[in-house]
């Protein structure tokens, strides 16, 4: 791992950790030193995962390294299995186990049958040269791929929504809005949504489902899957905006072939857009006396840059700047993936524009750190009840932030 002057980037193994982490009635052992788990048990707390899985490590000593010793973890199990009686153990290399070669499936698969009713699934990516949204995408894959059992459809249309993550900023009230929306547009509640509000049982019934909603790319994966054992459509996109967010619904309706709820649709639509028209007057000014000021400039998960860059400029009519995004694996033209140099140098250079990026890069900039929209976060997170940003909520929730910020400026 080379040096870093900020965090440095996800690894696979932190998150699988942080997708794994709030499914509930589970277990985590970390085959590895126990400072990797209390170091991931922190970042846990304090983005206010609640009634997570219980965590642990293993530890390994030079003893174990040298020859290959796996007792620690058999011992593990059996001590976790009596005192928690989990429905699923989950097993997560750290680096030096992954690097010396342990073999985790060959683990789980020789003690499997000591545990009959308790699944043990073995996970991958425990070195650096994964970065984290993959291990996010490969345990999405592989939770579908081994929990959910064959199961008749529900008689009431139903949906999962894949992909909401601790590893998101501000995940939980995502998730909530989205439910909000599903329950008020169409009249169906979740099956499960993975992994930020679930339990074990949610993702064992997944199949029952009528649609899956696939609000990150690493998701599709599982979405694919799902589709191909179950039967079940997906639609993959994050709503943001008025607009945005009314053409999402509008998606699901086509795929579910039932009609929406048309007087819930408009009062949401008036209540947001009644609450947004005394701003216009004000945004036009900015716009046209302070060109700098009307400019948003956007770091972080790339479908989260791409929905609020969206909303910004197509709907408000903000002008765009540097946006990147934070994995190379995600780097496109017009989000494309900057180092931490890079980065910098821009904030440097854009000091009137709002700046929507992590906690990290805010604090670093002197920006208005209420315009957060990534992680690595600088501060704890205990409120899950918070605005969201996607949604007819978190359109009114980003105008209100960018007013704000806006109205903060020194306009001189």
């Amino acid at each position: 791992m080379g040096l870093h002057r900020f965090s440095p980037p996800l690894s696979g193994r932190m998150g699988i950790l942080r997708t794994l982490a709030p499914i509930r009635d589970s277990a985590i052992i970390e085959y590895g030193c126990m400072g990797h788990m209390m170091y991931g048990r922190m970042f846990l707390n304090r983005a206010g995962v609640s009634g997570m899985a219980k965590t642990y490590s293993t530890h390994i000593d030079e003893a174990d390294i040298s020859l290959g010793d796996t007792t620690r973890l058999n011992r593990a199990i059996a001590e976790i299995v009596e005192k928690d009686k989990p429905k699923v153990i989950f097993l997560l290399p750290s680096s030096v186990p992954q690097v010396i070669g342990t073999d985790l499936p060959a683990i789980c698969k020789e003690l499997q049958p000591e545990y009959p009713d308790i699944p043990l699934i073995p996970f991958g990516y425990g070195g650096f040269d994964v970065f984290g949204y993959r291990g996010v995408q490969e345990a999405l894959l592989l939770l579908v791929k081994t929990l959910p059992i064959d199961i008749e459809k529900s008689k009431q249309k139903t949906f999962n929504i894949i992909g909401s993550c601790a590893d998101l900023f501000r995940f939980q009230a995502d998730a909530d809005e989205l439910i909000r929306i599903m329950e008020g547009s169409f009249g169906i509640t979740p099956t499960c949504v993975m992994t930020s509000h679930t339990n074990v049982d949610d993702i064992w019934n997944m199949g029952n489902a009528s649609i899956n909603l696939v609000i990150r790319r690493e998701g599709i994966p599982a979405a694919e899957y799902l589709q191909e054992r179950f039967g079940i459509p997906y639609l993959v996109g994050r709503p943001y905006g008025i607009k945005g967010t009314i053409k999402w619904i509008e998606d699901i309706e086509k795929i579910l072939n039932i009609p929406s709820n048309i007087e819930f649709i408009k009062s949401e639509e008036e209540i947001a857009k009644n609450q947004t028209l005394p701003t216009i007057p004000f945004f036009k000014h900015i716009f046209r006396s302070h060109p700098e000021e009307g400019t948003i400039c956007l770091g972080g998960h790339a479908d989260v840059v791409k929905g609020i860059l969206t909303y910004a400029t197509e709907e408000m009519m903000f002008n765009k700047g540097p946006c990147w995004c934070d994995s190379s694996d995600m780097s496109s033209e017009e989000i494309p993936y900057l180092t931490e140099e890079e980065w910098t140098a821009i904030i440097k250079s854009n000091k009137k524009s709002l700046l929507m990026a992590s906690g990290e890069a805010l604090e670093w900039g002197g920006g208005n750190l209420s315009l957060q929209i990534s992680n690595p976060d600088t501060k704890w997170r205990l409120n899950p009840y918070l605005s969201p940003f996607v949604g007819f909520r978190g359109a009114l929730n980003l105008i209100d932030l960018w007013l704000n910020a806006a109205l903060d400026q020194d306009h001189d």
